[in-house]
């Protein structure tokens, strides 16, 4: 069915002429110059009205002296030659362009308004701030003056946001993707003033003839605009069918299946033939680490026992820590690696990403009890702490890839790398000769004449070869590691994009939550707890969340996704401090959650509340990428808090929602490799843990959770409450807890499955045996 649509498409659009016009990708170079004058007129456009201007002035007096404009048309004092309507905006990515010398509109009823009046075609341009190809084809493209004129005579543009604005993103990014077959980053596509998408793709380069492309962004820009004026009802056609097949891609067709085995044991498969045995992750490149599910593999093991899966697991944590994605020297990954070895990044650093590479990296510390996992979790989490955490305790959205040179060059990728020489003049002689061996660094560049750390070969046989112990070297690398931080940072940072978004940061707080419960460090624990209010007190206004923080300023009705993320996060943070402040917030936002996003019909949940803006479509999240679905996370949510709370009508919520993707799990399960957590937690039996203290006495619970923190227990709930009022408070959320009590004056553990527990034990020995017991896959007790 799909094919038939995208035949359709295809024959629309060839029949505009123009499937031969999608660009390449390949590097480009930025160059500055200098303008003249203060609030110039845009080219091709009429002087903005007085009212604007003043809004202008008003805002660069409230973004300070500190301010640079982005752009390479300035005037001698430094200050911008052109500033368009994105500088009113809060989004980094759109202050990114508002001195490009576009007339850029936000996204917003106004710019359709004048596309209607005007009778002409709109285009959309979406990024992200740390986008290297969007800063390319701004360079190129809306930098260029003689572009710009032509854009602002002839369309009405508009810059969008995909972190802010994931709904634009996803339905435009659809349209693409049925139009050329791929997508990506930046995103152009034609619209006509009603929204219809009628031609689009991703970068561009400005000339024919640039990059080795037949035609350029401006010869298109021109041809599209011909057609619009004299081809409008095929364009109307083309828009009408682009819109048909958004909407269905966009919604998964209903099935009515709930979930077996055997979707597992098919995923399983997937990733046993796709494996890379050489280098880890999945065979090929470009090699990201969300494409494989490295904690559905975890659990897989656990209840199977297959050491081949738990080798795929291990072995692909391994050679990511070990490549040149890791950050060697100030920890965390970047986003995803170039080539099949992990080695040259593409060197973004994303919040969502290392979040989630320190819960698998915690958990493979867990499963093995490998030393170097709980290490590389734990110096994410000190990247974190240092580079991305906002003075307000919350988090930081992403660093961008570029940065600037000595010659004051942009350069992917500088920051990060270095000369022999470089090393040499912060280490000295004698330890320099260490690091070098131990990242490889020789005598030949493997990075545009400098060096991408990286640790091929395992610290033993370093040792060895320097004839010194796994001591010494051990001693000699963490010390090297933060005078090589201590000096690079005196470089000129990449862009840190600083707006704070409320997904990103649930799944934070969830992987700092889960590190001081299994790692027993409150510090941790209490980051997550300052984020999680954060997020309460600034983003969570009249019992709705928003989406976005930036300059003391909540935007956008909140998605699917920041709902779902921050839930888990509070559900995490409660098991963390068992605080049930944060389990009675978790059901309170719940609730918000399936009165406004909820399909009541189907089962599972749209992207956007049902009072959103009216789009094109609305999506239902069924695609598990570089961040997982809103869907995916939020039936687990569902699944835990029937735990929590023995009611069932949780566990139909989440039934009826996995009965709503059942056909894309049968099908095509890797597509939701998140949600595989969410079926293993469902086909298991998850242990409910209740562990009582006396009454101020909770330290007395510390000997049974030391047992607790040695078990790899994905599917679980956890409390550890004391005798009296705590016990109360907590009975009215949880009624398993009501009638347990401390045996003997001891902290008791209350071992349990589906409300019915093993008998009670102060003895931390039996305790672990009653956690370990596990529900094997295809075990005939099911």
């Amino acid at each position: 069915m799909k094919s038939v649509r995208l035949m359709i498409v295809v024959l629309v659009v060839n029949a505009l002429g123009l499937l031969e016009m999608s660009g390449t990708l390949v590097r480009a170079s930025f160059n500055k110059s200098t303008g003249q004058t203060h609030y110039n007129a845009l080219p091709g456009v009429e002087v903005f009205k007085a009212e604007l201007l003043n809004k202008f002035e008003k805002m660069r007096k409230i973004r300070g002296k500190g301010y640079r404009p982005r752009t390479r048309h300035k005037r001698l004092d430094g200050w911008a030659k052109y500033t368009n309507r994105l500088f009113l905006e809060s989004s980094p990515y759109l202050i990114q362009h508002a001195h490009n010398p576009v007339n850029w509109y936000s996204w917003s009823d106004k710019a359709f308004e004048t596309a209607k009046k005007l009778n002409r075609p709109v285009l959309l341009s979406v990024g992200y701030s740390t986008c290297h190809w969007c800063h390319v084809m701004e360079e190129e493209s809306f930098e260029d003056e003689e572009i710009a004129r032509y854009m602002n005579e002839n369309y009405i543009v508009i810059k969008v946001d995909r972190e802010e604005r994931p709904d634009i993103d996803a339905i435009y990014m659809s349209a693409v993707q049925a139009i050329t077959g791929r997508g990506g980053w930046p995103l152009n596509v034609w619209l006509t003033p009603d929204k219809k998408p009628f031609y689009g793709g991703t970068y561009f380069p400005a000339r024919d003839g640039d990059r080795g492309a037949g035609i350029g962004f401006l010869t298109l820009l021109k041809r599209l605009k011909e057609v619009y004026e004299t081809q409008q009802s095929r364009v109307e056609k083309s828009g009408q069918q682009l819109t048909r097949t958004i909407q269905q891609m966009l919604r998964p067709k209903t099935g009515n299946r709930l979930p077996g085995e055997d979707i597992m044991h098919q995923a399983i498969g997937y990733y046993k033939r796709s494996f890379d045995p050489v280098y880890g992750g999945i065979s090929g490149a470009p090699k990201f680490p969300s494409s494989l599910p490295i904690r559905f593999l975890f659990r897989y093991f656990r209840r199977t026992g297959n050491e081949k899966i738990l080798h795929i697991a291990k072995f692909s944590l391994e050679k990511m820590a070990s490549g040149g994605i890791y950050d060697h020297v100030g920890g965390g990954f970047h986003r995803y690696s170039t080539d099949k070895r992990w080695f040259a990044p593409h060197f973004e650093k994303m919040l969502y990403d290392n979040a989630l590479l320190i819960m698998a990296y915690l958990e493979g510390y867990q499963v093995t009890g490998d030393e170097k996992f709980k290490r590389i979790a734990k110096e994410i989490l000190r990247y974190v702490k240092r580079d991305m955490t906002s003075p307000d305790g919350a988090f930081y959205s992403a660093t961008d890839a570029d940065s600037l040179t000595p010659s004051g060059h942009r350069e992917e990728g500088y920051f990060f790398t270095w000369t022999p020489e470089e090393l040499e003049k912060v280490l000295g002689k004698e330890r320099v000769k260490i690091v070098k061996k131990y990242y490889s660094v020789g005598l030949f560049s493997n990075f545009e004449g400098r060096h991408i750390l990286n640790t091929p070969k395992m610290a033993a046989e370093v040792a060895e070869s320097l004839n010194i112990s796994i001591a010494q070297l051990r001693t000699a690398i963490e010390e090297s590691k933060e005078l090589l931080y201590q000096q690079r940072s005196r470089r000129p940072h990449p862009l840190r994009d600083e707006k704070i978004l409320t997904a990103w940061n649930g799944l934070m707080i969830s992987a700092l939550s889960r590190t001081g419960l299994i790692l027993g460090e409150s510090q941790y624990i209490e980051r997550a707890a300052t984020a999680a209010q954060f997020i309460l007190d600034k983003l969570y206004i009249k019992k709705r969340l928003y989406r976005s923080y930036k300059d003391n300023r909540a935007r956008h009705k909140a998605y699917l996704d920041d709902y779902a993320f921050f839930i888990a996060a509070l559900l995490d943070l409660y098991e963390g401090t068992n605080d049930i402040l944060w389990l009675e917030k978790a059901i309170e936002i719940d609730v918000v959650l399936e009165k406004n996003y909820e399909d009541k019909k189907n089962g599972g949940f749209l992207m956007t509340s049902n009072d959103h803006e009216e789009l094109l479509a609305r999506e239902k999240p069924s695609y598990d990428g570089a961040e997982p679905s809103g869907n995916s996370i939020a039936i687990l949510n569902l699944l835990r808090l029937s735990e929590f709370t023995t009611k069932e009508s949780y566990r139909e919520r989440a039934e009826k929602a996995l009965k709503s993707f059942s056909g894309t799990l049968t099908s095509n399960p890797i597509a939701l490799s998140e949600m595989l957590l969410a079926v293993d937690f469902y086909l298991d039996k998850p242990k409910e843990i209740i562990i009582v203290a006396p009454k101020g006495k909770k330290g007395a619970a510390d000997l049974l959770l030391a047992e607790f923190r040695k078990q790899f227990l994905p599917n679980r709930i956890l409390t550890v409450v004391t005798e009296g009022k705590k016990l109360k408070s907590h009975a009215k959320f949880m009624p398993l807890v009501q009638s347990k009590f401390a045996q003997n004056g001891k902290a008791t553990a209350y071992v349990c499955e589906r409300g019915i527990c093993e008998l009670p034990t102060s003895d931390p020995k039996v305790f672990a045996q009653q956690i370990r017991e596990v529900e094997k896959l295809g075990d005939s007790k099911k």
